[in-house]
């Protein structure tokens, strides 16, 4: 395209002034269609049809449906290859990359979900005489080490026994757990390092050495309110990981819950796929969910709109000097969650989805010859695992014959770490 325009502007000037123009403005404005712009590798690579053509070709000896294998592989100025890509197909947990998108449009990336503690009653010698409230704001990633913490933030105030109960008011989850009352009794249990489980002394293993085991004893049970009580006193306010370390836990692991929490404090499912439609500048006919996990087969996505949403994703954090490797898994970098067993070369921010029948993979390849390349793949059909080699085979084949950017060592967002004391803020005064 961009060498037609090129071309259409010097055969004007030529029909113009009947000859090849020499004025220094003239000359300039011909120039423009020889600029560094027109190096862009706009046109097709027969080379990668190929592959995904012998790709599909290797699929359908398997006994797979080709019709129901969806591909879309785009850079910034041209189309690679494609089939089926716009078809909205049961795509897993590449719902994840809208549920991203629409956490992205509703809060800033250093966004924190904070958990606020009160308490009612006098304190005296270390003992609160009334109850410990915990009023929660969504925090989707509120686990032990977070109590652990919480709890030492608490002895640090001097208080180590509450002689009423735990109350929980508000969006407090726990351990993945959004029913309040579980909760509660997970936060009592992790608070008082005397009466820990076996699985919570392994994750105090997992905390910086040195870090005390906290003796906050709660003699009452667990009470869940719609409100604060009266006279509620702030201790402390517990801030969780920013949205943006959050967003890539979530995506690392592919924690379904977390997307379902993230997805209902936005809005919920049709919200969510109204805010990725409209950010990827595609029809709402290829975002069709029913949630914002990826759980069901009817949450469908065509293979075009998978790329479209992570490009126009793309654009955004670039503003905030961040990449999506920032917010999604970076193979060759990031070893555990989705990214264990899989042969995906170095270099290759993904986001996984898995179901019985489906197995989707997409994301972004780094290279010098074509910058960017975007590329989605919706797998059905069984045996899981053979998919997803074939995926990592596919993707192997397209790194030799490219020349792909390999991993960078680090990530702004995985510089966090839970139970970090510094997140337990005293209230002044």
């Amino acid at each position: 395209m961009l060498e037609t325009i090129g071309f259409a502007v010097g055969s004007l000037l030529m029909d113009i002034f009947g000859q090849k123009p020499t004025t220094p403005e003239i000359a300039a404005i011909i120039s423009w269609e020889k600029a560094k712009v027109f190096d862009v590798p706009t046109q097709s690579d027969p080379k990668v049809e190929a592959i995904v053509e012998d790709y599909l070709k290797n699929l359908a000896a398997q006994g797979y449906a080709t019709e129901q294998q969806g591909i879309w592989f785009q850079s910034e100025w041209a189309e690679l290859a494609r089939h089926q890509e716009n078809f909205p197909a049961s795509a897993a947990s590449l719902t994840k990359i809208a549920t991203t998108i629409a956490a992205l449009e509703t809060w800033s990336l250093d966004r924190r979900f904070e958990t606020r503690i009160y308490h009612t009653g006098m304190v005296n010698n270390g003992i609160v005489e009334g109850d410990l409230i915990v009023q929660g704001d969504g925090d989707p990633l509120f686990v032990w080490e977070e109590s652990i913490a919480l709890g030492n933030a608490l002895n640090r105030l001097g208080i180590r026994q509450i002689k009423g109960n735990l109350i929980v008011t508000g969006k407090f989850y726990m351990n993945f757990k959004t029913y309040p009352q579980a909760s509660g009794e997970f936060l009592k249990l992790g608070l008082d390092s005397r009466r820990w489980t076996s699985l919570i002394q392994k994750q105090y293993q997992s905390m910086p050495p040195g870090t005390s085991r906290p003796q906050v004893a709660i003699a009452g049970g667990i009470q869940v309110r719609d409100s604060l009580p009266d006279a509620s006193q702030l201790l402390l306010r517990h801030q969780s990981l920013t949205l943006a370390q959050l967003l890539k836990k979530m995506n690392v692991y592919s924690n379904n819950v977390m997307a379902q929490m993230l997805g209902d404090a936005v809005g919920g499912a049709t919200v969510v796929s109204q805010i990725a439609a409209k950010f990827a500048g595609v029809s709402p006919d290829e975002i069709q969910l029913i949630n914002t996990s990826g759980l069901g087969v009817e949450n469908r996505i065509s293979p075009r709109a998978a790329c479209r949403m992570l490009m126009a994703l793309e654009d955004k954090l670039k503003s905030q000097s961040l990449s999506v490797a920032d917010l999604f898994p970076l193979s060759g970098r990031d070893r555990n969650g989705t990214m264990q067993w899989r042969g995906i070369p170095s270099g290759i921010a993904v986001k996984t989805g898995t179901l019985a029948q489906v197995s989707a993979l997409a994301g972004v390849i780094p290279t010098k010859e074509r910058g960017l390349v975007w590329f989605a793949i919706i797998n059905h059909g069984g045996n899981i695992e053979k998919l997803r080699s074939e995926q990592d085979r596919l993707l192997q084949r397209l790194s030799q014959h490219w020349n792909v950017i390999p991993a960078t060592a680090n990530s702004v967002t995985n510089n966090a770490f839970f139970g970090d004391p510094s997140r337990n803020l005293k209230v002044d005064g």
